[in-house]
């Protein structure tokens, strides 16, 4: 179970405290309630609130969470019925210090370069089965969005090649589309997904006709409806969480 792959409706996400007004009511338009991050002052700015740096989902019920920012999601999180469990490694600013949790989910497969892997985390991936992935790339849950077992979008190249080699139907898209305020770009993974079991959901719009057109088809062959939250430029606020 792919726990960025709601089955029914969340109650809640967990999304970047930045995210703008157009998005946050959409969420709320379809009655899941946005819980904003808490800034990680240890990290980048531009990626200090982005969910999927700090937090990882071992399934529904279950995240693993940066002693960072601990105290303050077990807070949040236990109310909710989540048990929250403290990872081992405490994140700094500069790459590859700030990688630890951030690891791509398609199906049984966990993706992420596994020098940097948080050692709890990858524990309790692998006690649920998970078989991990080796790439070069350490933020790999920002440069993957996946559908499905077998199907998922990536902005990493290297990352692309890889999942094809394991039989997974990949779709490319280059990052230089993906809005990050700090950055060059920013990553599809963190500005794209799942927010219930019908729709894919999209920050905002991809400026690009033909891309944008061909992602639209390969969504919807996957059998999901694709939105825009706002008229923006597609932005990478990390992947947001969902809390069934």
């Amino acid at each position: 179970m792919n726990p960025f792959i709601p089955y029914k409706k969340p109650r809640f996400v967990i999304i970047d405290y930045r995210a703008g007004e157009e998005i946050l009511d959409y969420l709320k338009k379809l009655n899941i309630e946005p819980i904003k991050t808490i800034k990680c002052p240890d990290l980048h700015e531009p990626v200090d609130g982005h969910p999927d740096m700090v937090i990882h989902p071992i399934d529904f019920e279950t995240f693993v969470v940066a002693p960072n920012v601990y105290d303050y999601y077990r807070n949040v999180l236990t109310g909710l019925g989540i048990k929250v469990i403290e990872g081992g490694k405490t994140l700094s600013r500069n790459y590859p210090e700030d990688i630890a949790y951030n690891v791509a989910r398609i199906g049984r497969y966990a993706v992420h370069n596994t020098k940097h892997t948080d050692q709890i985390l990858k524990y309790y991936l692998e006690e649920a089965g998970m078989e991990f992935i080796h790439v070069n790339q350490g933020y790999t849950k920002c440069s993957v969005a996946a559908l499905s077992d077998n199907k998922a979008l990536t902005s990493d190249f290297l990352i692309h090649e890889k999942l094809l080699s394991y039989n997974i139907d990949c779709m490319y898209i280059n990052p230089k589309l993906v809005h990050l305020e700090g950055y060059d770009n920013g990553f599809i993974g963190g500005s794209i997904g799942l927010i219930n079991d019908k729709v894919f959901l999209s920050t905002g719009k991809i400026f690009d006709d033909d891309i944008s057109l061909s992602l639209r088809k390969f969504i919807q062959s996957s059998g999901y409806i694709y939105e825009e939250a706002s008229n923006q430029q597609i932005t990478d606020l990390g992947t947001l969480i969902p809390i069934i």
